[in-house]
Order: C-alpha cells, then structure tokens, then sequence
C-alpha cells in the first residue's frame, strides 16, 4: 500500500500533525519554517500561517484558538490577532532542549514531550498540561520524545524516546493525568527506520511514521506490525486520521539535513501525503480548559 501526494508544500519540517472537526482540515507545522498549515480535503485549499517561534506541536481549544508549544514555552495562540498569552516556559533551564512531539489525551490534557536538539543527552522530559492550567512532569531523562498518542479509551499512553528504538506502552490514570508500569510495546531494532510520531485507530491499533524508514506501519494491539504504507520519500514524520469518516491517514514529512542530491531524488520530500488503510481513526479531544 502506497501513500499518495496531496499537498506539495515542501517543509522544512512537517510534524505535528491533527484533524480538527470543527472545520474540517487537516493541521500541522512546519516546525524549523515557523508556519502552521491547514489543508481542506473536501475542496483542496490551503492555507499557510507565519508563527513567530518554531511550533513543535499544537492542539485546538475547546474555547477558541491554539494551544501551541513553542521551542521553549508553551502558550494560548491565537491566528486571528497573533496574541499570545504565555502559560508555562518549557525547560528554561535548559539550553540545549526544546519542546517536540505531543497530543491531548481523551480527558483533554495537553502532552508534550521535549528533545534535547544540541547533544542528544537524555536530560529533557514529558510534561502535562490540564484545564486548571497546572503543569505535572510525566517522564524524566528523555533524549527525544516522540509517539505521543492515546488508547481509544485513554487507558494507555503510547510514547518512544527516538533513538531507544522502542514503543512503549504506559498504564495511563486518566483521572490523575499521570503514568506508570512502562513496558515495551513494540521494538524498531528490526526495522529500517526510527520511531517518530504516532496517531491511533479505533481497533487499538498505533500507526507509526518511521523516521527515515520511507514508510508508515501499524502495530497491531498485540505489538506486531501488520500493516504498512510506502511512502515515496526519506523521512516521514507524523500521521493522523482524518477526513469526514476518519477514514484518510495523513503523513506529513521532512526535507531536514537531506542533501542537494537526496533532494532531487526524492522532489517530493517535506509534502502532505494521504492514503486510506482500510481503518477508522479516533477523534482526539481538544484542550480542555
């Protein structure tokens, strides 16, 4: 199975990715071209959006407007007047981290997991945001966070630290917003790509775009993969359900430290891709405050 170019935007670095039902488009970032994208499928218009930070991951509000995690805070945005109402600084103390990869959960928290994007140290962490505000730390030691995403009933929070090559599964409180018992759900040591973000279906399934791998996989409840998309370009990064039936998986991709020459093999490369697996997604809640 083969997934199909959409939208040729070239991004630098497509992540992110999100259906927001309240207009029918798919969302995500361009995180290192500082812009936010939308892409209607019913009628293909497009739309792009400077940012005055890098966005590394983002969530409609139940109230209006964005919930952003800039590179290093995590704010209120709203495109409409670009106002900003800052809620928290993310790893302040540390220069060598940003935020990178996050996704509500079914209660409608805000998710996010960090990189450190200068030594690779494990010393960056997962945090929660809740509908009070209040922040809570998840997970500690962390290189690069990625595969944020929930069970269909939020009883599991599936996350990977990128170069540890593995998905793990956590039991997930979904009253307390907090994580325990990790375990390995499924290892990438075998595969030809690493562990990058992740969306689910309504059977349990976690769909996973497989950094440099050429290819998105599903991991069955069970942990095998038994499904996988082709994807005509190096280094897919992010998927996520969509379309009128949530129906449609959309993959967005990066042309990051690719060469001139990768490049003009693989034009394509930073592009919206879509293919429809034969599953159903679930609709991730908005944040919740």
């Amino acid at each position: 199975m083969r997934a199909d170019l959409v939208l040729d935007c070239k991004n630098q670095h497509g992540e992110g990715i999100f259906w927001n039902p309240a207009d029918g488009c798919v969302w995500w970032t361009d995180i290192e071209g500082n812009m936010l994208w939308q892409y209607d499928p019913a009628s293909g218009a497009h739309s792009s959006y400077d940012m005055p930070d890098r966005v590394c991951c983002f969530a409609p509000c139940e109230k209006g407007g964005l919930i952003v995690a800039f590179a290093n805070r995590v704010s209120f945005f709203y495109l409409e007047t670009s106002k900003e109402t800052k809620i928290c600084d993310f790893e302040a103390d540390n220069p060598e981290t940003r935020a990178n990869d996050g996704r509500t959960d079914r209660q409608g928290r805000f998710v996010v997991g960090g990189m450190n994007e200068v030594s690779g140290s494990a010393n960056s962490s997962v945090i929660s945001i809740d509908g009070t505000l209040g922040v809570t730390t998840l997970i500690e030691g962390i290189s690069c966070a990625n595969s944020i995403c929930f069970s269909p009933d939020g009883t599991t929070m599936y996350f990977a630290d990128t170069p540890e090559k593995d998905v793990l599964a956590f039991d997930y409180d979904t009253g307390a917003g907090q994580v325990s018992g990790p375990r390995s759900f499924s290892s990438f040591r075998g595969e030809p790509g690493l562990p990058d973000g992740s969306c689910v279906d309504a059977q349990g399934g976690v769909w996973n775009a497989e950094w440099e791998g050429r290819r998105v996989v599903r991991i069955a409840p069970d942990g095998t993969i038994d499904t996988i998309i082709d994807v005509p370009v190096w280094k897919p990064t992010c998927c996520a359900f969509g379309g009128e039936n949530f129906d449609t998986l959309y993959i967005t991709t990066s042309r990051l430290m690719s060469d001139e020459k990768t490049l003009e093999q693989e034009p394509l490369s930073g592009g919206l891709f879509a293919v429809k697996p034969g599953f159903r997604g679930v609709e991730d809640a908005p944040f919740r405050h």
